[in-house]
């Protein structure tokens, strides 16, 4: 078991090279915020589940970009060092910061869900600058700051399309009934 699991991790982290899979993963944020508008337990996991295989999607490249192989490595060696205290409170605020999304948005509120998914990709860009430097963390930048933008763009304009349909419920309500034809 312990090889096929060895054999299993090196593919998908082969495929990991894919600067696609990079591009796509904070994409990975607008289903989650979907299906915690919507209260879905299930839609909620299962779009992070597919955020977590997400980086196995495409094929491995033939020439990988030596910024992309130098942040990997960095982040190989990241994961496999020693596990001091400040590594995990680290890697907990990866799923605290899914938690308080999901609070934010079941709550529907996407004000928090704004400062939320902001607050945690300020914290992987300034995390990778931290551990990877270089060109390597440049090389995550411009991955990071464009799925950030989609996604703000994006419940930016979810939250006026809601306040638009609520205003136009609150009108109609409020507005007389017709009179009947005789």
């Amino acid at each position: 078991m312990n090889e096929w699991l060895t054999e299993l991790v090196s593919w998908a982290w082969g495929r990991h090279h894919n600067i696609l899979s990079w591009y796509i993963r904070p994409l990975f944020l607008l289903p989650f915020c979907f299906f915690a508008w919507r209260r879905s337990w299930a839609g909620t996991i299962g779009t992070v589940v597919a955020l977590m295989s997400s980086i196995a999607w495409f094929p491995t490249p033939s020439t990988p970009d030596p910024a992309v192989i130098e942040m990997l490595r960095v982040e190989q060696e990241y994961l496999l060092g020693e596990w001091t205290i400040w590594k995990v409170a680290a890697a907990l605020l990866i799923p605290l910061l899914f938690v308080g999304l999901g609070a934010a948005l079941w709550r529907r509120s996407l004000g928090w869900g704004l400062v939320v998914i902001n607050a945690g990709v300020l914290f992987k860009v300034v995390w990778t600058f931290v551990v990877g430097g270089g060109e390597g963390a440049l090389a995550h930048l411009p991955t990071a700051l464009i799925g950030l933008a989609v996604v703000d763009a994006v419940l930016i304009g979810v939250g006026h399309w809601l306040k638009r349909r609520a205003a136009t419920s609150a009108a109609r309500a409020d507005a007389p009934a017709p009179a009947e034809v005789r």
